[in-house]
């Protein structure tokens, strides 16, 4: 039988970014200091390779190392997610089954992308990694990138089946998702297992919560973790008043974050506080420079500078 989580990952969760030397090295010492920044700032989990990690420029070598490399760094100190999706069933299950081996408490498996499956497609190929491999996974749903759609109608097939414990929602949708939210709810009172819902925009997450989701894979924390982490922790225990102060106060880079490609801002961001270089790349370029104010306005407004 495939694992379950226990108890819920709740709060703010980050889609933190792969840290890169002026070459385009990895930075793992880089990484590392990210990572102890967001166990200090009670960030709730740690998603790697990610799309904001850049996962379609890292090479499968390296994707494994920064997945290795993170999970060694935690050291159960914070929960690791592993990105593990792939256009290709096989090759998703061959880095769910790495994930698995060294250590990854989930992993986050997108929609598969370019060759545009079927709703019965994604249902086969989600199904096939949850039962390949016995780690909990997290569905993430972005047709903005993949441009396939997984409807809700699949997702609640998919959350009945054991080890798909969660989905990640970037469809920026809050009536949508507030549907989504509410079926999956009524799902889980008749089957008794939980499944985990996320806000994949930082703009929607607080609403997404508002209506019973459980936080936020988040970009937004990779420049403001301890704000993102304040900002779950009070929705989650209703306290929306404090919560919409601290939403106030992020929601500039919730949008200014996105001016270009992500995550050539939030890099640009973090190689503004010293935090980590701002390389990317290619196809992703520097931060064009008329962005420069804009970024600088919203840092300002969230006292990162």
């Amino acid at each position: 039988m495939p694992t379950e989580i226990s108890s819920p990952i709740q709060g703010s969760l980050v889609a933190i970014v792969t840290p890169m030397h002026a070459d385009g090295a990895l930075d793992l010492e880089a990484l590392k200091k990210l990572i102890d920044w967001h166990v200090v700032s009670g960030t709730a989990a740690i998603v790697i390779v990610g799309t904001t990690g850049e996962s379609p420029t890292v090479d499968v070598d390296e994707h494994a190392l920064l997945i290795k490399t993170t999970v060694e760094h935690a050291a159960g100190r914070i929960k690791v997610i592993a990105g593990t999706g792939a256009n290709s069933t096989k090759e998703a299950i061959s880095l769910a089954a790495y994930a698995k081996s060294v250590g990854a408490d989930a992993s986050l498996s997108v929609v598969p992308y370019y060759n545009k499956p079927t709703q019965e497609g994604l249902y086969q190929h989600f199904r096939a990694i949850a039962e390949a491999v016995d780690l909990p996974v997290i569905l993430y749903n972005v047709p903005g990138r993949t441009v396939a759609d997984m409807a809700t109608a699949t997702t609640l097939r998919l959350a009945e089946v054991p080890g798909i414990v969660g989905i990640k929602d970037a469809t920026g949708d809050i009536a949508r998702g507030s549907d989504l939210i509410r079926r999956l709810r009524l799902l889980e009172k008749g089957s008794g297992k939980r499944f985990s819902i996320y806000s994949g925009n930082d703009d929607s997450a607080l609403a997404l919560m508002a209506m019973g989701s459980d936080g936020v894979i988040s970009v937004t924390a990779n420049v403001a973790p301890k704000l993102m982490a304040d900002m779950c922790r009070l929705a989650l225990a209703g306290d929306f008043a404090g919560a919409r102060a601290v939403n106030d106060t992020l929601m500039p880079l919730h949008f200014d974050l996105f001016v270009e490609a992500n995550p050539i801002p939030a890099k640009w961001v973090l190689a503004r506080m010293g935090r980590c270089n701002a390389k990317t790349r290619l196809p992703m370029t520097p931060l064009s420079a008329r962005f420069e104010p804009v970024l600088e306005a919203a840092m300002r407004h969230a006292a990162l500078l």
